[in-house]
């Protein structure tokens, strides 16, 4: 993770100071109509619940200013779609960018337009300084982040672990003993979402974060040490302990391979219950409740990824960034919409309707609407600037963040054939050192 330099956290301290003197961070009035008869376009990654949610932020945006808004999903590959767009003349006018990388990326081609001053005040003012440095490149301030994950929470059902007898474990080794137990009373322990690749590099990265620290960590995402690094292969080698043991994984590897994200969610939490628990990021909940028509902090409940090797638990998180296209057919109504998204007033919205945290350390924690997710939130929030982002968001979009390619591609194959941890750091390393050449 890129720490902030002196310079950005004095630019942030007088950012701060500025407001506090006065200067002028609030949006739109409301009610105000100011931006009636135009429309702003919004593309993201979200679909389903997330996309029906997040349509309720810009319905919002919409009574507040009277500007029509659209949506379309860009599916995971933001960055050949949107470029597509451009080149086919028909940009949307604000992206959510999932991937710290791909937000990098945009920028030094030249196709993100710098967010106004209001929206860096109210980023200064409202996150924590990580957020800042996260949504900006080169100095430059590009991104502000509306929505983030927590993706340190291990989801299960307490009814399979209260028949197993067994607790929340507080370590990797004991996680693995808790799976063993429970596939002994006739349940698969964990249900594996292999077929994007993206949870993969999720558990990864939290056995990575746990076991080498945060400081390789560090160097990792920046390609500042190799793939090849042993760090790299005994996390993979701790991975593959978990990938290799068909009593622990729900259908083995090669059923994980085609189950998705959501398939991994139903087969701990729907009608025929196929395993115990699933890892994945706080967004969990949302499908656990408006899927699977369960009630989270009863029927679904989370642990702490455990600590690995007398590490720390991890704290991985992630999020969706909000920036404005140069080649967006209204600016200005675009760099409102932005400005909207960095404050608790637009937070709430998608707080309050579920399956959302922020990282806005201004939003009422009230706000969310049940325990789970304000405990989830809080946690985030506290946690600070010690959060590590999401490795593979980290990276080019060509290494983390392309369907079939990169990180998720190979993780894919260890999953498949966890057999050479080595030989796959190989293959990793050739990835990341072709993918960084051309960023």
């Amino acid at each position: 993770m890129r720490r902030i330099a002196a310079s950005g956290a004095a630019v942030l301290s007088l950012a701060l100071a500025a407001t506090a003197c006065g200067g002028d961070t609030k949006t739109a009035s409301s009610g105000s109509q100011e931006l009636k008869g135009q429309t702003v376009s919004v593309a993201g990654v979200w679909t389903g619940v997330e996309q029906k949610n997040f349509k309720k932020v810009l319905d919002a945006f919409s009574a507040k200013t009277g500007a029509r808004t659209t949506f379309v999903s860009t599916g995971d590959n933001v960055s050949t779609v949107v470029g597509s767009k451009i080149e086919g003349g028909n940009a949307p006018d604000v992206v959510m960018v999932p991937q710290v990388g791909v937000l990098q990326q945009f920028a030094r081609k030249g196709w993100l337009a710098k967010l106004s001053g209001k929206a860096f005040k109210a980023t200064a003012a409202n996150f924590a300084p990580v957020w800042w440095d996260y949504g900006s490149v080169d100095g430059d301030f590009y991104g502000v982040y509306f929505k983030a994950s927590h993706k340190s929470t291990v989801w299960y059902s307490p009814q399979a672990l209260d028949q197993a007898g067994v607790t929340p474990p507080k370590t990797y080794a004991d996680l693995l003993k808790a799976g063993h137990t429970v596939s002994d009373s006739g349940l698969a322990a964990f249900s594996v979402a292999g077929e994007a690749g993206w949870p993969l590099t999720d558990w990864f990265e939290n056995i990575y974060l746990s076991q080498a620290g945060p400081k390789n960590y560090d160097k990792l995402a920046g390609h500042r040490i190799k793939w090849t690094d042993p760090t790299v292969v005994k996390a993979l080698t701790t991975l593959g302990k978990l990938f290799r043991d068909k009593a622990l994984v729900a259908g083995g590897g090669a059923k994980a391979l085609q189950t998705d994200f959501p398939e991994s969610v139903e087969q701990v939490f729907g009608r025929q219950a196929k395993a115990a628990m699933v890892y994945e990021g706080d967004f969990v909940g949302a499908l656990v409740a408006d899927q699977f028509h369960k009630t989270v902090g009863q029927d679904a409940k989370f642990f702490p990824f455990p600590a690995v090797d007398g590490g720390k638990p991890p704290v991985v998180g992630g999020g969706d960034a909000a920036v404005v296209l140069k080649a967006g057919k209204n600016r200005k109504a675009a760099m409102k919409f932005v400005e909207y998204l960095a404050t608790p007033e637009a937070a709430a919205v998608w707080a309050e309707a579920g399956g959302y945290i922020s990282p806005n350390r201004k939003l009422d924690p009230a706000s969310y609407k049940d325990d789970t997710t304000r405990r989830t939130a809080e946690s985030l929030v506290k946690a600070g600037d010690s959060v590590r982002f999401d490795m593979s968001d980290q990276a080019p979009a060509a290494f983390g963040g392309t369907q079939g390619a990169g990180e998720w591609k190979l993780l894919q194959d260890f999953l498949r054939d966890p057999s050479d941890p080595a030989a796959t750091a190989r293959k990793l390393e050739d990835a990341a050192a072709k993918a960084y050449q051309k960023d």
